[in-house]
This record gives C-alpha cells, sequence and structure tokens, in this order.
C-alpha cells in the first residue's frame, strides 16, 4: 500500500475537521433553536408605540377616555402657565387624589377664532366639597342626537402635562381647536352634544354644543385638544 505523503495527511484532517463542526452546528442547542441564531430572553418586550396613557379606554358613547398620554407628534411645547384665572392652583399642589366625573361639571367656553381655527376652552369645576386634582388631557367627542360619534377622535397636541390641584367651585381647561370646515373644504356636521371625560376617568359628561359645524372627515379634519391648565380659559 502506498504511504500517504503528510501534506495529504493534514489536507484530510482539516476536511474532517469542518465536517464534524458542521454536523455540530446543524444539530443546534438542547432548547431547539439553531446555535448562533438570535434568541428571546424571557421577560424582555418589544419597544412600546402610540401614545401612552395611564386609561386608554373609550368612555360611554365613543367619547375616548382621558389621561396623561404624550402627544402624538415628536415636538415638545412648554409647561403651563402658572397664571390662574380661575382659582385653581397649577403645579404639584396637594389635593385629595384625581378628581372623578362625579365631582365635575363640564362646560364649553366662548370660541377664540384666528386664522381660520376655532378655539374653544373645554372647562372642568369642582363640584364637590373636597379638593382634588386633574392633570394631562380630556378625553372627547362630539355626538349626534342619538349619541352616534361624529368624526374621529380628536387628537393631542404638544404639551407638557401638569397637576392642577382644584378647591371646591374651581376650574381647569384644556383646548379644543379644530380647522373651520367652510374654510378648510373639510366635510362637516353640526354635533349636537360634546361628551367630554376626566383625565384618567371612564364616565362622561355631556355638553350641549353650541358652536355650529365641525369637521367629521376630508382634509383637516383632525380635532385637537390640549392639556388641562388652571382657570376657566377666558
Amino acid at each position: 500500500m502506498a504511504k500517504k505523503s503528510p501534506s495529504v495527511r493534514r489536507a484530510a484532517l482539516a476536511a474532517s475537521t469542518v465536517a464534524v463542526l458542521g454536523l455540530l452546528t446543524a444539530c443546534g442547542s438542547d432548547d431547539g433553536s439553531v446555535a448562533g441564531s438570535p434568541q428571546t430572553l424571557s421577560g424582555t418586550a418589544a419597544p412600546a408605540t402610540g401614545d401612552h396613557g395611564t386609561d386608554s379606554a373609550s368612555a360611554s358613547a365613543s367619547a375616548s377616555a382621558g389621561g396623561t398620554a404624550g402627544d402624538d407628534t415628536t415636538a415638545t411645547a412648554t409647561a403651563p402657565s402658572s397664571t390662574t384665572k380661575g382659582g385653581a392652583t397649577p403645579g404639584g399642589g396637594t389635593g385629595g387624589g384625581r378628581c372623578h366625573t362625579s365631582e365635575l361639571r363640564a362646560t364649553v367656553g366662548r370660541n377664540d377664532p384666528g386664522a381660520g381655527q376655532e378655539n374653544f376652552p373645554v372647562v372642568l369645576t369642582n363640584t364637590s366639597s373636597r379638593t382634588c386634582t386633574v392633570r394631562g388631557y380630556p378625553g372627547a367627542a362630539f355626538v349626534d342626537g342619538s349619541g352616534k360619534q361624529l368624526g374621529p377622535d380628536p387628537k393631542r397636541s404638544p404639551g407638557t402635562p401638569a397637576t392642577v390641584t382644584l378647591k371646591p367651585g374651581k376650574s381647569a381647561w384644556a383646548g379644543l381647536t379644530f380647522s373651520n370646515p367652510e374654510i378648510s373644504g373639510a366635510h362637516a356636521a353640526t354635533p349636537a352634544s360634546l361628551l367630554v371625560t376626566p383625565p384618567d376617568e371612564r364616565d362622561s359628561l355631556t355638553v350641549t354644543w353650541k358652536g355650529g359645524q365641525v369637521p367629521v372627515s376630508g382634509n383637516a379634519s383632525s380635532v385637537r385638544l390640549t392639556v388641562f391648565s388652571a382657570g376657566s380659559g377666558v
């Protein structure tokens, strides 16, 4: 029998080593995954997206629940001014917990139009005998006489939520704005009511809508809400 040269033996040994490594790789790990493939560790989660409110559930008659979630853009506005017009206290005042729907009255203030925009203050007034707080955005929805929602849920304008402490009889307001549909060309409807849901609550308050037509579909149909500030917005 002919003897193989040292170089031939080394080549054969290298080939067999590669074959063994390939076999081990194909066999995978004990958990059934292929060795070297990405592994998902227990307890990890994918990045969250969208608004991150404390309560994203819908309130009665399709009014979205209010909350302290961030805006739907990447912009950030400055914190609300410390000036008050309704006797409420901005900032981290010591209240008796958040205000519940049953302790509040909702109203819509006078329109302050400008540059093709309609701007209404949505006002919550503490009707209870205790001090309580509101923070963040209200939920809102326009509805017709049968309670059917008109148009999509309002969007949240950029803003920095601040806790507003309401003593009995005092108020906080959030801005509700939209483009005038006669100027923007959006499809419009005249609501019967506006449903307002206080921050982190599920039950809504019904306010008779006297502001005329609102955009409900098409271009420039977005309705926006701002964070609550102390006062009545006038």
